[in-house]
């Protein structure tokens, strides 16, 4: 790219640089990779033209899902998910990185233990995973702040512009977090083929100048003087065409856009909304960026879900596999080169990382869920596109086309788009949909389609064909089979290969669906597996055409050296196409590792393949007794081993070996939580009338340093002026009563769904139980008798359930403060209360530099560090909270319990909550396993119930610490129903041994009050 300069940006770029890192990098000084003409002799691995990226010089498509690490704390798990994502056919991952979790200290950037980035770096180039790196400054990912740290509430300027104050705020974080992105970059032998500035930086408001190319060029200068070489690429949030090449300064390299057609309301989920199938995406690109492939860096794999939302259950069900049929493969139409799946894998917004429109689960309905389970249909439905793709390179050079309701068959209310060969490729390629996308009727038709044979109208043995309700079909015309051409198939093409000694193509239909395929050139067809009713052929003209209808039952169709299998839809899920590497380690994506594959039936999953003198060597997961084939067997292998154990096999006529393992569920014998001796205390001894409060933070700033709010109040009351940013709040406001007072009025902000409780000294006065999931409430409580000349103190307790995003430019959402915004004590005026409030110990001084500045809020137990393991909790009462407390309170409890659960399987533990009460009682639980938050629980407002904990944070063969505070809102109290660990499915499983994450215990902290 030709970068324009003008004076103010070299001035920016001079700025950018004095945060640069100074060291060698490929044989050039990081800064130097600020020049063009410098970065263009390094950068050569890497490259485009309007069809698609070369990696290496290979044409290839990148089919990407987002994985962030952050929602994963654990980092022998990334293989697993990398793996997973392997198996779908995908050839990249997509990945945020979190400023807040990285310098919640202003200046001091800490990338270490479970924050540290390159174990997940190594584990993408371990799976053969290329990554695309996507560190902001802004990420927005539906987390605290979208990704800023709490402590730019401060700065004194607008927020992702050219302020001086907010750009000098992010060098310090982009220059580190960059610097460790480009020792990872293919340049270095590593996985990162593409760097996003910025995130989403597309809706403005409140005249802000936008879109400021000066602001994106001091972004992409930041990450190039830090080492970045490869080409950047950016995620409009429409295609507005927003810094695409040649728009000027700040443009990128590469343009980009997201696309969430079903939007995030899961509340009737088998109702598809209207009008939501794009149309005329690639015009669109074609009109932003001609020069770039048609990129989508986030495609909706699924949905947030709100508090009080319908649950991620209904978004898997709104979101399933029918609708990635008909969006995906609309965007296939289009000639998509380059599909970022958002999320592949959600994970878990543990430790109070989450944004306050979202809870405790990041599941987001995605094909892999929470707990890393790969169950629903869509990941099997995916894994049919994904290797499709991954062999069918010739569909990058087709000329995409309109979409038609006449051209191509012969009912309108069928919509083709072709892609169609030219002189790079003879390939064709026809996606078919209804053309009210959301039908839910079968439609039968004819196909019309030109070929090398001429224009031919399929099926031509008789019959038609069948599109059912909400399906998408890509009908192949031309496609080469390793020197086959196939005719034409109606039937969708799942994966193909060359084998020692002849060729085996896979195809797929809908159970009970008519289907053709057609193989150039003269001869016969034969069944050689499976029964041949349903099976016909003819001769026509230069092509052997064969006929069949789709059962459950395989047939194996051979038409001279090529052997087709013919399955439906549900039997293909249960295949597996893995590269066969010389080693473990499968090798980065290449058409080359793609030719060197195998396919296997396996059910559950095949991690991958390799060779080892003759052995054939699979690791894969299995739940249940499994039959396994093999099919096409490379010549060198001899025998079969899958995970360690060598396999006993048969071969039969066709090849194909074939062997059973065994599956039988161990015992788990967890646990019950109920049965548990739990250790409780207090935890508001605030309002205790000893208590003294004299090491709190004192609010005593008369201004605010938040340039987008200004204070009501005598002095601050926002917790971002004082450095708290996260978890609960609490404040004690104290003053002397003249007797005459006889309410409090107090307006709280906590975020969406929060709740407050105020006593005054120990004098329950109410609660906010977040009836309505507000986001702030304006509040009357009335007083109890006051005492003249009395000192009394009010505490109010605020959940804080994250800061919110600053998605539009200008708006200053991330400023929105929490806090006490507002109050009024009758008979005096604001000033006569003199407040102190406190959060976590330590504030942006957080204490727990292993789990990082997030995950503990300001309740005692927690500024004392009694949710860690081993707390002292000899002398604390006995008590459980399954009795609970008798009046409103917050309580805090610890226990301990030990498993001991097999190795070699991966089993998903929960902790379900329950509630039989009706209507629910108004109470809160945090949970904390070993230390880590890994549950917000909101009783009255929901949906979640169930917690996945995975192992690494649970300690699977040792002791747990289970800690929860139970915040009771309501005049009885509260206690908790249920709460019981329980597991899915084991897995016998490949995965190999989890290493728990540091878990540090309980120490007397200094300073702790």
């Amino acid at each position: 790219m030709k970068l324009l300069w003008t004076w103010a940006v070299a001035c920016l770029a001079a700025q950018a640089a004095g945060a640069a890192i100074n060291h060698k990098l490929d044989g050039f000084t990081i800064r130097e990779h600020s020049d063009p003409a410098k970065r263009a002799l390094l950068q050569k691995y890497v490259t485009w033209d309007e069809h698609s990226l070369f990696i290496n010089g290979e044409r290839l498509m990148l089919f990407s899902g987002e994985f962030h690490p952050f929602r994963l704390p654990i980092p022998t798990l990334y293989i697993d998910v990398f793996q997973k994502v392997k198996a779908l056919g995908f050839n990249c991952v997509s990945f945020y990185v979190d400023w807040a979790l990285l310098e919640g200290n202003p200046s001091h950037y800490r990338a270490d233990g479970i924050f540290a980035l390159e174990p997940f770096f190594e584990a993408a180039k371990k799976a053969g995973i290329y990554l695309l790196a996507r560190p902001g400054p802004y990420i927005n990912a539906e987390v605290s702040g979208g990704g800023f740290p709490g402590w730019l509430q401060r700065v004194n300027g607008t927020l992702r512009t050219s302020a001086p104050s907010y750009l000098h705020s992010t060098d310090n974080y982009i220059a580190h977090v960059s610097e460790t992105i480009a020792k990872y970059q293919i340049t270095n032998s590593g996985p990162i083929i593409l760097y996003q500035t910025e995130n989403e930086y597309s809706g403005a408001c409140c005249g802000v100048d936008f879109p400021d190319g000066n602001y994106m060029q001091y972004v992409e200068n930041q990450a190039r003087n830090a080492g970045i070489v490869v080409p950047l690429i950016n995620n409009d949030a429409h295609p507005d065409g927003h810094n695409a090449p040649g728009t000027g300064v700040g443009a990128v390299d590469i343009y980009g856009y997201d696309s969430y057609p079903f939007g995030f309301d899961c509340t009737n989920p088998a109702t598809w909304p209207s009008s939501a199938l794009p149309n005329n995406s690639r015009a669109l690109h074609k009109e932003h960026s001609p020069t770039t492939p048609y990129s989508l860096v986030e495609l909706q794999g699924g949905s947030i879900d709100p508090w009080g939302g319908s649950g991620f259950a209904a978004c898997a069900h709104h979101l399933n596999s029918e609708f990635g049929r008909v969006f995906y493969k609309n965007e296939f139409s289009f000639g998509i080169a380059f599909l970022n799946v958002y999320m592949i894998f959600g994970g878990t917004n543990w430790g109070n990382l989450g944004h306050p429109g979202g809870y405790t689960s990041y599941d987001y309905a995605s094909v892999i869920a929470e707990s890393r389970n790969i169950t629903r249909d869509k990941y099997s439905d995916l894994k049919l596109l994904g290797n499709f793709a991954k062999v069918s390179p010739s569909y990058l050079l087709t000329n995409p086309h309109n979409a038609t309701t006449s051209t191509y068959t012969d009912i309108a209310d069928l919509t083709v788009t072709p892609l169609l060969g030219n002189n790079n490729t003879t390939s064709s390629f026809f996606v078919i949909r209804h053309t009210d996308y959301a039908s839910q009727s079968s439609v039968d038709y004819k196909l019309k389609v030109p070929t090398s044979a001429g224009t031919l109208t399929i099926p031509q043995l008789g019959g038609r064909l069948t599109l059912n309700g909400r399906d998408s079909k890509i009908h192949v015309v031309d496609y080469d089979v390793a020197g086959t051409n196939i005719l034409y198939s109606t039937a969708e093409v799942f994966t193909w290969k060359k084998t020692g000694n002849g060729k085996v193509l896979v195809l797929y239909g809908g159970s009970g669906e008519h289907h053709e395929f057609a193989v150039s050139g003269k001869g016969s067809a034969t069944v050689v597996e499976g029964p041949s009713s349903g099976v016909s052929s003819k001769q026509f003209g230069n092509a052997v055409v064969v006929g069949w209808n789709v059962s459950s039952t395989r047939r194996i169709v051979k038409v001279g050296d090529l052997k087709v299998l013919l399955l439906d839809r549900n039997s293909a899920y249960n295949y597996w196409v893995p590269e066969v590497s010389q080693s473990s380690n499968p090798g980065m994506p290449s058409q080359e590792n793609t030719a060197m594959s195998v396919i296997v039936k396996a059910g559950y999953l095949v991690r991958t393949a390799y060779l080892q003198d003759s052995s054939l060597h699979l690791t894969a997961d299995f739940n249940a007794t499994t039959p396994v084939e093999v099919i096409g067997a490379p010549s060198q292998a001899k025998s079969l081993v899958i995970n360690g154990k060598a396999a006993h096999i048969k071969v039969d006529k066709n090849g194909i070996w074939s062997t059973t393992v065994a599956y039988s569920a161990p015992k788990l014998g967890l646990p019950s939580l109920k049965d548990l001796t739990w250790k409780s205390i207090d935890t508001l001894p605030e309002l205790k009338s000893s208590y003294d409060d004299s090491a709190w933070t004192a609010a005593s700033h008369p201004y605010t340093n938040n340039s987008a709010n200004p204070i009501k109040t005598p002095t601050s009351l926002y917790s971002s002026d004082y450095g708290y940013h996260t978890g609960t709040l609490i404040y004690r406001g104290h003053f002397v009563a003249s007797g005459k007072e006889d309410s409090f009025n107090i307006h709280a902000q906590g975020g969406t769904a929060f709740g407050s409780s105020i006593w005054i000294n120990e004098t329950y006065l109410g609660s906010w139980s977040c009836i309505s999931v507000d986001a702030d409430h304006n509040m009357t409580y009335t007083l109890p008798t006051l005492s003249a000349g009395k000192p009394y103190v009010l505490t109010v307790v605020i959940d804080n359930m994250g800061l919110d995003g600053n998605w539009v430019v200008g708006q200053e959402q991330t400023k929105t403060p929490r806090g006490i915004l507002n109050y009024a004590l009758s008979g005096h005026s604001a000033s006569a209360i003199t407040w102190k409030l406190t959060g976590n110990l330590g504030g942006e001084d957080y204490r727990d530099l292993i789990r990082g500045p997030l995950n503990e809020g300001g309740l005692y137990a927690e500024r004392q560090g009694f949710h860690q393991p081993q707390p002292p909790s000899q002398n604390w009462e006995t008590s459980s909270p399954f009795t609970g407390l008798s009046k409103p309170g917050i309580q805090f409890y610890s226990t301990s319990f030990d498993l001991d659960l097999p190795q070699g399987w991966d089993i998903p533990l929960y902790f379900n909550m329950g509630n039989t009460t009706s209507p629910p009682a108004a109470y809160r639980v945090q949970l904390f396993v070993n230390g880590y938050q890994y549950g917000k629980y909101v009783n009255n407002i929901g949906p979640q119930t169930s917690y996945p904990v995975p192992e690494g944070i649970l300690n699977y063969r040792g002791t747990n610490w289970l800690a929860l505070s139970l915040w009771a809102q309501e005049d009885d109290g509260a206690k908790l129903e249920s709460l019981e660990l329980a597991n899915a499915t084991p897995v016998l499983s490949a995965l190999g041994e989890v290493q728990s994450v540091e878990q540090p215990k309980y120490q007397t902290r200094r300073g702790a009050y």
